[in-house]
């Protein structure tokens, strides 16, 4: 039975690393919402409501897809940020769509050490999205640590 992979940490938690480390381990592929923003948007992401819209977008149509591949047989990894309740709940209803397993992998790390490897990261230039201090500290305001009372199947990491 194909496995829907999500991810869920703060930015900078190491969350892209995952992904790929997922996708070599299960044969699976990857979808990226970072990849996806920044190939369709360039440019047109520069406050949370503009990612907030944009990433409502990709969810609707990237969301069927996952859905296909997973009943294809194929693992899926969705290196989404599963960081909120609302977020964990329509990705964990992709894999009840496909009838699928699925594994939440929590990057549990401290703010410090997330605020410090997102400089790191914003200093080599590589990542599409470079977040501030101030989009750091927004974001960080609204993640909710996941629970198995979601219905959710935790593998915790601490990277």
């Amino acid at each position: 039975m194909p496995t829907l992979h999500l991810l869920c940490g703060k930015i900078a938690s190491g969350k892209s690393t995952l992904a790929k480390t997922l996708a070599t381990e299960h044969a699976a592929i990857v979808l990226s919402e970072d990849h996806w923003l920044a190939t369709l948007y360039p440019g047109e992401i520069h406050a949370i409501a503009d990612y907030i819209k944009c990433a409502q977008r990709i969810r609707g149509v990237l969301g069927p897809l996952v859905i296909n591949v997973l009943q294809s047989g194929l693992d899926v990894v969705l290196d989404f940020p599963a960081n909120t309740v609302a977020s964990r709940e329509w990705l964990l209803g992709l894999a009840h769509a496909a009838k699928a397993r699925h594994c939440l992998h929590y990057l549990e790390l401290d703010d410090a050490t997330c605020r410090a490897r997102l400089h790191a990261r914003n200093a080599q230039g590589e990542h599409d999205f470079a977040a501030t201090d101030a989009e750091f500290d927004l974001i960080t305001r609204h993640f909710s640590v996941p629970s198995e009372a979601e219905g959710l199947v935790i593998e915790r990491h601490h990277p």
